[in-house]
């Protein structure tokens, strides 16, 4: 039988989601031990810590069987609401593109893992990505850069992209996601020519808490004026500790209110209500001024629409370009979780479009 382990915090879990987290399987508001033990890779590969989201115990324990015995190829898992099909994702480098493995080294002296991902035709003078991987800023993994846009942008486009594995909330709560990403931003600056990448065509992405992470990388980078960042690509981005209009009642599908709450609880702890440092919540900035152009896509009634919205109309009152597509669907990261729907490949289409004009018409200086 496998220890319990408590949980940093007062975090409450709240019904409906499901953690595996040490080991040890948390339903809701009560835990269930699991009988087998959880082996060493399953672990590392989750960074510990795993989001499952489901309708009902038997359908979590069969998510958690089928993932288990994935667990040395590492595969994502989602129970899909009201029907209990899951939908899994192999989270491997796509064949067409090279993937190693890096350590970035951290201000405390410690390791960063992460993920390089670059074209096998060669590359010199790419464009230099840093993707940041989603997850409400509590979970997830650098692996899930092989189920995002980025992968397009290393093939079609020959970009280097780096996916860091930044140290998640439920251990290590604000600032250490964002100076983790700020940490891998320098090293793409300082590795430049061992990465064969443009150092005027720096650039930063990413989905959900990622998406937001972009942002408040891009507020950071031009306060510390270290590096200058190009352009910036914050998906479906999770700016906003308050409530907003689409945030504050929501029931939309992989992402809601509750789910929504509880994740800027963990990340921000006892400020979590409260106004905060715009690197922590982006939609704290008031001063838009001076930085990178931007696009981003959203659905319009899943939590983040408003913030989005906002995010963007500040920028360009503040004269920074940016622009945005608006999609009918309640499925936050839709883009991810069902990628062969035709919404989906639209959303691809239209997203690598502007990643084209990107690379005609942005550049940045760097020293």
């Amino acid at each position: 039988m496998i220890k319990g382990c408590s949980l940093p915090g007062d975090v409450e879990i709240p019904t409906g989601t499901a953690y595996i987290y040490h080991s040890e399987l948390i339903l809701g508001d009560r835990r269930v031990i699991m009988s087998d033990h959880v082996d060493i890779e399953f672990q590392t590969c989750y960074s510990n810590f795993l989001t499952i989201m489901y309708d009902t115990k038997e359908e979590v324990q069969r998510a958690y069987e089928i993932m288990k015995k994935g667990s040395t190829t590492m595969f994502a898992g989602v129970v899909r609401e009201k029907t209990g099909a899951i939908s899994m994702y192999r989270l491997f480098p796509d064949k067409e593109i090279n993937c190693t493995k890096i350590r970035i080294l951290r201000k405390d002296g410690k390791y960063i893992s992460a993920l390089v991902l670059s074209p096998k035709s060669g590359h010199k003078n790419a464009p230099g990505i840093l993707w940041i991987h989603g997850g409400g800023y509590m979970t997830g993994m650098k692996e899930m850069v092989h189920m995002s846009r980025a992968v397009d942008l290393v093939k079609t486009y020959g970009a280097v992209v780096i996916s860091p594995g930044y140290r998640l909330s439920f251990m290590a709560p604000y600032p250490a996601a964002i100076e983790d990403c700020y940490d891998a931003l320098l090293y793409l600056k300082k590795h430049k020519d061992d990465l064969g990448i443009n150092k005027d065509q720096i650039m930063a992405g990413g989905e959900s808490a990622g998406g937001g992470l972009c942002a408040a990388l891009c507020m950071l980078a031009r306060d510390r004026r270290e590096v200058n960042i190009a352009y910036q690509m914050p998906l479906y981005p999770m700016l906003d500790n308050f409530d907003t209009e689409s945030s504050a009642d929501n029931h939309g599908k992989v992402w809601n209110t509750r789910r929504n709450h509880m994740a800027w609880k963990v990340y921000l702890r006892k400020h979590a209500k409260e106004v905060v440092s715009p690197y922590a919540a982006p939609a704290r900035q008031n001063d838009y001024s001076g930085l990178p152009p931007a696009y981003t896509f959203v659905g319009d009634g899943e939590p983040f629409y408003s913030e989005t919205c906002t995010f963007i109309e500040n920028l360009k009152k503040a004269g920074v370009e940016a622009d945005m597509d608006i999609y009918q669907t309640n499925m936050h990261a839709f883009d991810m979780i069902k990628p062969e729907e035709p919404l989906s490949q639209k959303a691809a289409m239209k997203f690598n479009t502007h990643f084209e004009y990107a690379l005609e018409h942005y550049f940045a200086i760097n020293n």
